[in-house]
Formats: C-alpha cells, sequence, structure tokens
C-alpha cells in the first residue's frame, strides 16, 4: 500500500454536531433528540496531538484485512512511539509506504495486511525511518 498524498490537518474551522447516546438500531426508526449527549467536533475526535498529526491518502491493497482501502484518508500521529504491532506510515529507500510493524528482538519487518503480499524484512543496509502512527482510518461506505 503506498501513500497517495500528504496532507496537514486545518484546525482552524470547527464544526461540532450532535451525538447520540445509546445504541443506534438498525431496524424501525424511532425518535433520536432524546438521546442527543451533546456535539462532536472530529478535530478533537481523532486527533490527539495537533502539532504531530498528519493525513495521508493511501493507494494500493496490502492493508486491506486492517480495513485499508484505496483512497482512505489516515490519521497519523508522530509524537507516539511505533511499537510491536502498529500500523504505521514508514519510509522505506525514499519510498513511503503502510504497514503494519513487526518489531521483536533485532528483527523489524513491514507486515501487510493481505495474503497476496510478502512481509518486507528490513535489512541494516536498508534506509528505514517511521514517520508516525496511524491512528484512524477514514474511508466512504
Amino acid at each position: 500500500m503506498n501513500v497517495a498524498a500528504v496532507y496537514a490537518p486545518d484546525l482552524s474551522t470547527r464544526y461540532r454536531l450532535p451525538v447520540f447516546l445509546g445504541r443506534l438500531p438498525a431496524g424501525f426508526p424511532s425518535p433520536a433528540d432524546d438521546y442527543i449527549e451533546g456535539k462532536l467536533d472530529l478535530n478533537r475526535h481523532l486527533i490527539k496531538h495537533p502539532a504531530a498529526t498528519f493525513f495521508v491518502r493511501v493507494s494500493g491493497d496490502s492493508m486491506l484485512e486492517a480495513g485499508i482501502h484505496t483512497g482512505d484518508l489516515l490519521v497519523v500521529d508522530r509524537s507516539l512511539e511505533a511499537v510491536d504491532g502498529n500500523v504505521v506510515v514508514a519510509v522505506l529507500d525514499g519510498e513511503l509506504t503502510v504497514k503494519r510493524l513487526y518489531k521483536r528482538d533485532k528483527t523489524l519487518r513491514l507486515l501487510p495486511a493481505n495474503k497476496n503480499y510478502q512481509p518486507i524484512e528490513i535489512q541494516a543496509q536498508q534506509s528505514f525511518e517511521v514517520w508516525g502512527v496511524v491512528t484512524n482510518v477514514i474511508h466512504a461506505l
């Protein structure tokens, strides 16, 4: 899965929408006004560290089983330490990629979430850097 574009968040806007309390049934509709819990600002909900957060738009299908599809926006936090099991945006030999980090003992790999792709073993001579940890995926249904 490749990174198609990188974006900085625009935190200048505030658009708070109602948040509904309780479960939302998929059956018979019911009046919802009695269940409004408050307002939700997606910037505050999705971005915990504004100065260290950016968005990337992805292309490819190597992370499908992690719920990441072509065209999705990923919220990426550079302030978080990347640990084993995190989905990360990384630079490998000058190319941006999105994969799950495998970091145990002295072994470092980037794991796809699609059985049609092989893990990438990071070799000592390769240029490698984790740009940030993916905290959220935004995609249309």
